[in-house]
């Protein structure tokens, strides 16, 4: 999982992966996957400011700070999903980043793979949406970037997250220790669309 971007926003260190962007909203059993609008704003916050949430991730902002620095429009860039149930920001997926080659864990030598990030709030935890979320992001992906693997990284404490990495088929590449912690790197091998 990455920390939700809450300041404003800088120009990334390595370019998204170049997709048409934003597409139509992605419709799964029970959410919606759409580009993040101004109403999302309240949310992201709360999820930056809640202490569960941060749990492996830093750990919570000061809510003073993210009402002072998070932009109208949280989050508006390629590969930036909000994940709405009935009408409401629960989280949020990032699929288009690159991973930085200086940092450890990568399935290519030159690095730069795209690179599966999430976060929902506490409330709509245990309920599979993380799951129904991030399988319709990948599957998104398929279509987009077909034959591309993609990556995550998550601590090795978070066990929640290491399940949710199962379940998406994601298969352990290597384990390191970054950000005081020891980090689980995985990849779920590149995937061609039946659509």
């Amino acid at each position: 999982m990455t920390a939700p971007e809450a300041e404003a926003e800088p120009a990334p260190e390595h370019e998204p992966v170049p997709v048409p962007w934003p597409p139509a909203p992605i419709r799964t059993e029970r959410l919606v996957l759409r580009e993040s609008e101004a109403r999302d704003r309240a949310a992201c916050i709360e999820l930056s400011a809640s202490p569960e949430a941060g749990t492996y991730v830093g750990g919570a902002r000061p809510r003073e700070e993210l009402e002072r620095t998070v932009p109208e429009v949280p989050g508006r860039r390629p590969g930036f999903f909000v994940v709405e149930l009935d009408g409401t920001m629960i989280g949020y997926i990032q699929l288009l980043d690159r991973r930085d080659p200086e940092r450890p864990g990568h399935v290519r030598p030159e690095g730069g793979e795209a690179e599966l990030g999430y976060m929902f709030l506490p409330h709509a935890w245990g309920h599979g949406y993380a799951t129904e979320a991030c399988a319709a992001a990948l599957d998104w992906f398929a279509t987009v970037l077909p034959g591309e693997p993609v990556v995550l990284t998550t601590q090795t404490a978070n066990t929640r997250s290491l399940r949710l990495a199962a379940r998406l088929g994601f298969t352990e590449v290597a384990r390191f220790e970054e950000w005081a912690a020891e980090q689980w790197f995985g990849v779920r091998p590149a995937r061609i669309s039946t659509d």
